[in-house]
């Protein structure tokens, strides 16, 4: 599996998960902000890792997007992941992002999800964007209101424990 690269912003570089990504893939999806705010992925080990890419890559081929990694330009560090997710209880594709928590609160996040949503408007031709998020989680309600998506409700999606913050274009 490669890295293909899907878009390019100021400071980051969009791609392909690749199974290189594997160790990160397993510190990220292990930390505190990350189970807190998205979930335990119950990946354990490098393995698991690979399996979460290989899950990834099978929506790239599926749906045409998916989760990317989002990478450093300035230093080739894979510091988080952005794209779009077919969810099961969401009528439209979801833009998600999470970063590893040593990046947080530098823009990182704005930038990307930023550059997701026009490819997914101008590129892939989606009409309507969506996101969801814990009603807690205050930095992400801040970046949905900064690329301009705004509230529109609660839902309880499948698999998810309560109810879900939903966020429309």
């Amino acid at each position: 599996m490669s890295g293909v690269e899907v878009l390019r912003t100021e400071r980051l570089i969009l791609r392909h998960l690749m199974d290189d990504d594997a160790p990160f893939v397993l510190e990220h999806l292990n930390e505190r902000g990350f189970i807190d705010n998205i979930g335990d992925r119950g990946v354990r080990d490098v393995d698991g890792a690979r399996g979460y890419i290989h899950r990834a890559g099978g929506s790239y081929q599926r749906n045409g997007y998916g989760l990317w990694a989002v990478v450093l330009k300035a230093t080739g560090e894979v510091i988080g992941l952005c794209g779009l997710i077919r969810r099961e209880g969401l009528e439209h594709a979801d833009i998600g992002y999470s970063f590893l928590e040593r990046h947080w609160r530098q823009g990182y996040a704005v930038e990307a999800a930023s550059a997701v949503l026009r490819h997914a408007r101008e590129v892939i031709g989606l009409p309507t964007v969506v996101a969801i998020t814990d009603p807690s989680n205050t930095g992400s309600i801040a970046v949905l209101g900064k690329i301009g998506l705004r509230p529109a409700g609660t839902i309880q999606v499948p698999g998810y424990d309560g109810e879900s913050s939903y966020f429309t274009t």
